[in-house]
C-alpha cells in the first residue's frame, strides 16, 4: 500500500509535466538530438567525413540545411556555434555537417579552389552530394527544399555546390567565401581572397553555367555575409559573388532594396519576375568569421567562439528566414 500510494503523485506529476510540455512545443515540433556521424553515404571521392544532427522526433518531408565549417573548425563545433543545430530544432530541419580531414588540408580547409575537388562528378564536391543524397533517403527529406551555406573555405565549397548541383539546392549562403572559379580566375587562391579576381559580371556567370553544361534552371538563390574589416577575404569577394548570382539569374546590378537590417547595409536583387535572388549584408567592422547573436530571442542563435563573431545579427537566422524555414 506504501509503494501504491507514493506512485500515485509521481504519476500525477507525470501527466501534469506531459500536458504543460504539449503547451510549450506545438504538435510536431521536434527536440533536441546530438551530431552524429553517419559512415557509408557513397563512394565518397572527395575522402571527407559525414556528420548530421537530426532533431528527436523530426517528422518526413522536412527541410534539409548542409552547413559547412570554415578552416580550422570541425562539424560538430560549428554546427552548434553558427546557430543551425539550434535553429533544427526550433523550426523543424536537418543539418549534414560535412568534414574536412586534416590529410586533404592541413588546415582543415574544404578544398574551393583545386580543380579535382569543385567539379561535378568529382572530389569533394562529389563527396558532399552523396551526403545530401543519403541525408534525403534517411530522413525522407523534401528535396525540394535543400540548402547549402558555409563560412569561409566552407563559404567558397558552398558557392562550389550551388555552380556544380545546382539541381539539389533551392538555395545557399556565403559567410565570408568566395565566388566559384575565382581561384582559377585569379590565378592563385591568395589573390582571389586577398585582391580578388578581375571579371566581368558575364564571366563569372559563364564560370558557373560551365559547371553544369546544359542545365536551364531554376538555379538556386544566394544569400551573403560580409565584414568590412575581413582582411582574410576581402569583401571585394561579395561584390563579385553578387556579379556573379545575379547574372546567371539573369538580374542587373542595381539594387532593389537598400536599407539595414540590425543596423547593417543591406540589399536586394530581383530578377525580371520581382524574385528576390541575391542578398547581401554588410557586416560594418566585423572582421574575418560567421555573425552570431547569442540568446533565446526569437532572431537570436548562435554562439561566440574562433571566428564565430557576436554582432547581434545572426546570419543563420536570417538565411533560414529567407529561405522559409521559419
Amino acid at each position: 500500500m506504501t509503494q501504491t500510494r507514493a506512485a500515485t503523485p509521481r504519476l500525477v506529476l507525470v501527466a501534469v509535466l506531459a500536458a504543460l510540455l504539449s503547451l510549450v512545443l506545438p504538435p510536431g515540433r521536434a527536440s533536441a538530438a546530438s551530431v552524429q556521424e553517419v559512415t557509408g553515404f557513397g563512394s565518397n571521392p572527395g575522402a571527407l567525413k559525414m556528420y548530421r544532427y537530426v532533431p528527436d522526433g523530426l517528422p518526413a518531408g522536412r527541410p534539409v540545411v548542409v552547413a559547412l565549417h570554415g578552416c580550422t573548425q570541425n562539424a560538430a563545433g560549428y554546427g552548434t556555434g553558427s546557430g543551425w543545430t539550434q535553429l533544427a530544432d526550433r523550426w523543424g530541419f536537418s543539418v549534414v555537417l560535412p568534414q574536412q580531414a586534416t590529410s586533404n588540408n592541413a588546415s582543415s580547409c574544404f578544398d574551393w579552389f583545386q580543380s579535382g575537388d569543385i567539379e561535378r562528378g568529382q572530389g569533394e564536391a562529389a563527396s558532399t552530394a552523396q551526403m545530401v543524397d543519403r541525408q534525403l533517403a534517411d530522413v525522407s527529406g523534401d528535396a525540394s527544399r535543400v540548402y547549402v551555406t558555409g563560412l569561409s573555405a566552407g563559404g567558397g565549397m558552398a558557392a562550389v555546390m550551388m555552380a556544380a548541383y545546382p539541381e539539389k539546392f533551392a538555395a545557399g549562403g556565403v559567410v565570408a567565401g568566395l565566388p566559384y572559379g575565382c581561384a582559377q580566375a585569379a590565378g592563385s587562391p591568395y589573390v582571389c581572397m586577398y585582391v580578388g579576381a578581375t571579371q566581368t559580371a558575364k564571366q563569372w556567370g559563364d564560370r558557373v553555367r560551365a559547371a553544369r553544361p546544359g542545365y536551364t534552371g531554376p538555379w538556386p538563390t544566394l544569400t551573403v555575409f560580409q565584414g568590412t574589416a575581413d582582411y582574410t577575404v576581402k569583401p571585394v569577394n561579395m561584390t563579385d559573388l553578387m556579379k556573379q548570382w545575379t547574372d546567371v539569374h539573369g538580374a542587373d546590378r542595381t539594387a532593389d532594396v537598400s536599407d539595414t537590417v540590425g543596423g547593417y547595409p543591406h540589399q536586394v536583387f530581383r530578377d525580371g519576375g520581382g524574385n528576390a535572388v541575391v542578398e547581401t549584408y554588410s557586416i560594418t567592422g566585423m572582421g574575418h568569421g560567421q555573425p552570431v547573436d547569442p540568446g533565446s530571442g526569437s532572431e537570436q542563435c548562435g554562439s561566440a567562439g574562433a571566428y564565430i563573431l557576436d554582432v547581434n545579427l545572426c546570419a543563420a537566422y536570417r538565411m533560414g528566414h529567407a529561405w522559409g524555414l521559419g
